[in-house]
Order: C-alpha cells, then structure tokens, then sequence
C-alpha cells in the first residue's frame, strides 16, 4: 500500500475510532451542563465530540419517550400450531398491530444463538479491528455506521450499526464480503439467513391464504432483492430519557424478522401510545414493511416503531429484512383492488420508492403522502 492508502486507511480508522468510541466514552463521563445544552435552552448531552462528525439527537421533551401506558402485549403466535390457527392469528395481529412475535418458527435454535453471539462478540472488538467496516456511503452494502440521520436533520440517534447484505442463494463473493472477526462471524451469518429467510416466505404464504391472494403472490421479484441483515447496537446512554436508539420510523421493505435479544427496546405504536415489546426467548418480532402494505392495498400496514436508550446496559438485536429487487413493480394486489374500491396507491419499482424515502425521510405520514393515491 503506497504512502496515500496508508494516508487514507489512517483517516478512516480516526474516524471509525472517533464514532465507534464517542458513546463509551459519553457513557462514562459527567458532562458538564454548563457547556452542553439542548433545544430551548434546556441542559442536554447533545454533541458528539469534535473528532465526530455529526451530533447525538436530542428530543423534544413530546417526543421522548414517556411511560407506556398501552395495556397491551405483543401476540406470541406458535407456528407449530394448526395451519389454520396460524394463518387466522397471523392475519389478525396482523391487522390489529402490525407487529407480532413468532415461536417453534423452525430456525435452529444453535443458528439463533451463534449469530447473537457472534454479533455481540464483533461489537466487542477494539475499534481498530472494525475499522475497516465503517463507511458513511448508504449505498454500500456491507458497512459500519454509527446510528441513522434519516428524519433526523442529520442528527445522530444512539446506536452503532452493522449492516450485512448478500443474494439468496448465499454466493461465496458475498460471504467474503462480511467480517472475518470474530472467528465464525461469516459461517453464522450464512447458517441463520437461509432458515430466516424461509421463515420469513412461509409467514407471506400464510398471510396470502389469509387474504385471498395465490400464496406464492410474493414470490419471485417481490422478495428476490438482496437479504439484508441489520445488527443494531445500542450502548448505555447516560441519559435515555432525553433521546433514542432509533426514531419512530416505518420499514422500506416487504416484511422484517427480529431478533431483539434479552433486553427490551423496541416500542411499537399502538392508537397513539407506545407498547414496549418485551423480550420473548427465541423469538422472533415480525413486522411488515411499506412494501407488504402498497401490495395488500392497505390491509395490511407498515407500522410506526422505535428503539428506547437504557442506562444500564448494552443491548444487541438483529434485525433481517426481505426486500423487492430494484427494478420490481411493486403495485397493490388487482384483487385486493378491486375488492376495496379501487387501488389507494400508486404503482412504483423499488429502486424509485427507496429514492423518494431517503427523501422524505422515514415517518408513515411523509412515506404515505409520497405514495398514496
């Protein structure tokens, strides 16, 4: 490497270093409320330090999240169940919450459990053997970065992210792309997408049956884009109660699986309240995407969610996404149109949805607005 990459690798490991560490080290220092102040005037832990690019969000004191109230739990769906229980408990939390968790779902519990592990192990790692990974090109689809700026005004939420990609069936290029440390990182990685994936078809099936599509409506274009994997890592924050590990969003893509670990996190919005999920062993959150909800024609809807800062400890979920190919039309169903007056929005491929949400940002009302007819 010639005395420019050495420059340039230099460069990129100050700043992975800067943004990887900035929220152990805000974790573990008093900051001072003399020097660091909010919106309105208000003391807050706001900015990231100077080596960082970007500054930790701070959320109006309406926005933060507030006790929940909602006296209302996620349903646990057990897929070993009848098929037609199954399908009728699918399709109504579905419908009620657009989110529900998933038991006996067929993914090896060993697969659950070294990719957890493996991805809590790669946030471990001293920053510099991370380095590597970090990009702040969202385009790339292999990369580290620190938190979103999607809806934020370019501020940074509290949370570090791995982001994993490849086609389905796994290609050996693809796996060569992801990190080789920790030892087994890659070969965990390729043992929970395929049975994930699978889970993740087999629930579009049932919700076809449930609606009166064909049940391999979503297979083909719809669901042949590359598998994506989010590993969200959410350190302690010294003050939760004044932001987020993620803002309330909607998901870009057809249906998500989540593993969201041992340590509660994920809110979901419910008739103007937040239901804090709690933690379900082996379980899967499924919950569905703008995608699912234009092919459907509405019944079934993208759901407003988020992610809670703690101050105790560290927590890591992963989240797999299965998303349309770029170039996939994705349009609502013709008999779900036809059964409920008429298409409510309007036909696009994915490659143009995905560029007018980096646009308006990831809110159901702005996403909606983009695409409703």
């Amino acid at each position: 490497m010639g005395m420019a990459g050495r420059m340039a690798m230099a460069r990129m490991m100050a700043r992975c270093r800067g943004l990887l560490v900035v929220m152990e080290f805000m974790a573990h220092v008093r900051v001072s409320a003399s020097s660091i102040t909010g919106r309105d005037g208000e003391p807050a832990v706001r900015r990231i330090p100077r080596d960082a690019p970007g500054q930790l969000r701070v959320f109006p004191a309406e926005q933060r999240p507030p006790p929940s109230s909602a006296a209302v739990a996620l349903p646990v769906i057990d897929l070993s169940a009848p098929r037609d229980e199954v399908r009728r408990a699918v399709l109504e939390a579905g419908k009620e919450l657009g989110f529900f968790q998933v038991v006996n779902h067929g993914v090896p519990e060993q697969a659950v459990r070294d990719m957890e592990a493996c991805c809590e192990e790669f946030f471990r790692l001293p920053a510099e053997d991370k380095a590597a990974f970090y990009s702040e090109d969202t385009d790339k689809p292999n990369r580290l970065f620190t938190s979103t700026t999607n809806g934020t005004g370019g501020e940074r939420c509290w949370r570090d992210c791995l982001r994993l990609s490849c086609g389905f069936p796994v290609a050996a290029d693809a796996k060569n792309a992801w990190p080789d440390n920790p030892d087994g990182l890659r070969e965990a990685m390729e043992r929970f997408i395929a049975p994930t994936r699978a889970l993740g078809m087999e629930l579009l099936r049932l919700l076809c049956e449930g609606v009166g599509l064909r049940p391999d409506y979503f297979e083909g274009d719809l669901s042949a884009g590359d598998v994506v994997v989010n590993v969200n890592h959410y350190p302690p924050c010294p003050d939760p109660v004044r932001t987020l590990g993620l803002p309330p969003h909607c998901d870009r893509n057809l249906i998500t699986l989540l593993l969201q670990g041992s340590v509660a996190g994920l809110q979901v919005s419910y008739r103007g309240e937040w239901i804090r999920v709690q933690p379900v062993p082996g379980a899967f959150v499924v919950n569905f995407g703008h995608q699912l909800e234009i092919a459907t024609n509405g019944l079934l809807k993208s759901v407003e969610h988020r992610a809670a800062a703690n101050a105790a400890v560290p927590r890591t979920s992963v989240a797999t996404f299965i998303m349309p190919t770029d170039d996939c039309l994705v349009a609502p169903a013709a008999e779900l149109a036809a059964g409920g007056g008429g298409a409510r929005y309007r036909a696009v491929t994915f490659r143009e949805f995905m560029r007018v949400y980096k646009t308006v940002g990831a809110r159901r009302e702005s996403v909606e607005k983009a695409f409703k007819i």
